[in-house]
């Protein structure tokens, strides 16, 4: 480390202790617009053997159990590379030299887990309906549902995760040390809008060494440092994924794009099946080509917004398309030739309304037959049958004799007839 960078740490060191108690927001506020400051503690934290790396930890520590958010906010955006050198530490056995590192991580550990009161903390997440839009999916764009008795019994119906309570640690161990480490990536990730890109930078490339060290991609990647492999678990694994997920919509698309692409090969090599259905789902949703966003500008991620107006497909059937499409049918065209010079037989148009092309209406009684229709009626009985007739009119010619039958046996026998 320079002696630049070593001046800055220490005039950091003692400025806050002779802050005023009043005077700390404003000291908060200032401190996030130092850029050296944060450069040169960056490199503190990478150098185990530092000597400042002790009082800069406590320090840092001291940040996070105050009451001003900003001073917390201050101390999260090194937590990925304060877990970096943990793990690194650790991978090499020499476990004295993260001491200090260790203990912050501890503290800020057992700090979350409890509320201001000192009562354990239990954390809820609601699991969205896919019935209901969200910002990551459309329900008309995952097909028909079924509407059954189960589903339906299940719509609106919000289902919620607990996590917790968590036991308070002194010391990490193997046994317990992801479930601390994750427990502190979830913490991070719920301040992922208040990162600075330097840290946004930070996670994604530890998040590509935790995954490659050991392996043969390590060639590949080109890190140097440690060659021993990393034990991960696969929650942890999802907790990195969640952050780069927001570091590729936030300027950070190339070193994104490699740490999920990493994450990606470790997950298939443990055969990790939670890292690998949320890699492989960003993997499909993100766009063909870099977005170009300003890192300065604001921090979000780009969603379809679902249209408010009522849309109705064009395929629908309805009681107009119905209507227009029986009319269709009795519709003639201008240019059809004569069938009777062409000797087809003419067919009659069916017709449903009256002689006169008025309907009748609900409930109106029929016209009385006048003496025109009783003859025609009478023709139609006392036609003959021809063999030569098609089938089509012989179940009407047979109704129209049964009821002449009917009507002669009535004259023949009076008695019978009731009237």
């Amino acid at each position: 480390m320079l002696a630049v960078d070593k001046g800055i740490v220490e005039e950091w060191l003692s400025e806050y202790k002779t802050v005023p108690e009043a005077s700390i927001p404003s000291y908060a506020k200032n401190l996030k617009d130092k850029s050296s400051l944060v450069s040169s503690l960056y490199k503190v934290i990478q150098d185990p053997q530092s000597e400042l790396l002790e009082p800069v930890c406590h320090q840092l520590f001291e940040f996070y159990r105050s009451s001003e958010e900003l001073l917390l906010q201050f101390t999260l955006q090194f937590l990925p590379e304060l877990i970096w050198c943990y793990l690194a530490v650790s991978a090499s056995k020499d476990l004295q030299s993260s001491g200090c590192i260790e203990a912050l991580l501890l503290g800020v550990y057992n700090l979350e887990i409890v509320d201001k009161e000192g009562h354990s903390r239990v954390l809820s997440f609601t699991i969205p309906s896919l019935s209901k839009p969200s910002i990551y999916h459309e329900p008309s764009s995952i097909g028909s549902m079924a509407l059954t008795e189960g589903a339906l019994s299940q719509h609106g119906l919000s289902r919620v995760v607990y996590s917790g309570p968590h036991l308070q640690r002194e010391m990490l161990t193997a046994q317990n040390r992801f479930e601390v480490l994750t427990f502190l990536l979830l913490r991070y990730n719920a301040a992922l809008s208040y990162m600075p890109a330097v840290s946004l930078q930070s996670l994604c490339q530890i998040c590509s060494r935790i995954c490659v060290c050991g392996y043969p991609r390590q060639q590949v990647r080109k890190y140097k440092g440690i060659n021993s492999r990393i034990p991960i678990s696969s929650e942890f694994m999802v907790q990195m994924l969640t952050g780069i997920y927001y570091a590729f919509y936030n300027g950070e698309w190339d070193l994104a794009r490699k740490a999920m692409d990493d994450i990606l090969y470790r997950a298939q090599l443990e055969l990790y099946p939670e890292p690998l259905l949320v890699a492989n789902a960003i993997k499909a949703s993100l766009p063909q080509g870099a977005i170009k966003s300003n890192k300065e500008g604001t921090k979000c991620i780009q969603v379809e917004i679902t249209p408010t107006a009522s849309r109705i497909s064009r395929n629908a059937v309805t009681s107009m398309s119905i209507r227009g499409h029986r009319w269709k049918r009795h519709e003639q065209p201008d240019n059809a030739n004569d069938t009777t010079e062409s000797g087809s037989f003419v067919i009659p148009e069916i017709s449903v309304t009256n002689v006169t092309g008025e309907r009748t209406g609900n409930g109106e009684k029929s016209r009385a037959p006048t003496e025109n229709d009783a003859q025609h009626i009478q023709g139609v009985q006392e036609a003959p049958t021809d063999p030569r007739v098609d089938s089509k009119g012989m179940p009407e010619i047979r109704r129209q004799k049964s009821v002449r039958k009917i009507m002669e046996d009535g004259i023949s026998s009076p008695g019978r007839v009731q009237f």
